[in-house]
């Protein structure tokens, strides 16, 4: 096997432990965001769509089977993430602070629209996410589960991509160099 294939592989394992801890800690602490597609986004900027969308999917499917059964449901939303970051990065430098408003937006928006459609239709408007607690206050002032449901997950999704996306640009600016010169 190539260097550059192992290295590869290696970043990759990492980048699933990276978001397997994320999610984790969310889980745990009842966040209303997320924290599991750190790996993925940083997968992205450094190695494309692909490799991404396979972090993504594997952090599903081992979170899934492990600490929380939703991640298996809200598998595609990796997939569009990893997917969207990839082809974004292709265009804009992860490391510049300065983009990162709206880059938030453009890769988290598809994948909103992704895990309101899976948060309604198979969950009822409630999962595991600490971002339930407040789909319950937008229904009790009378909202449609549809419209609070994408009203959270608007906001959760757009704060969570933007904490992950400064993430990703400080580890990305130190480690940018090393993958390319070794």
């Amino acid at each position: 096997m190539k260097r550059s294939h192992i290295r590869l592989l290696a970043f990759m394992a990492l980048c699933i432990a990276l978001n397997i801890v994320g999610s984790n800690i969310a889980l745990m602490l009842k966040l209303p965001i997320y924290l599991d597609s750190i790996g993925t986004l940083l997968t992205a900027a450094c190695f494309g769509p692909i490799p991404a969308m396979t972090v993504g999917a594997l952090t599903g499917i081992i979170v899934g089977a492990t600490s929380d059964l939703y991640s298996l449901f809200f598998m595609p939303v990796q997939l569009i993430i990893g997917l969207v970051a990839g082809i974004v990065f292709q265009r804009l430098n992860p490391g510049k602070i300065r983009h990162i408003w709206w880059t938030a937006f453009i890769i988290g928006f598809p994948g909103t629209i992704v895990s309101t459609i899976i948060t309604v239709i198979c969950f009822g408007g409630i999962t595991s996410s600490g971002s339930s607690m407040i789909v319950q206050v937008l229904l009790g002032t009378g909202l449609s589960k549809p419209v609070a449901v994408f009203i959270v997950q608007m906001i959760t999704d757009y704060a969570d991509r933007l904490v992950s996306l400064l993430v990703v640009g400080l580890v990305y600016k130190q480690i940018a160099n090393r993958l390319v010169t070794n």
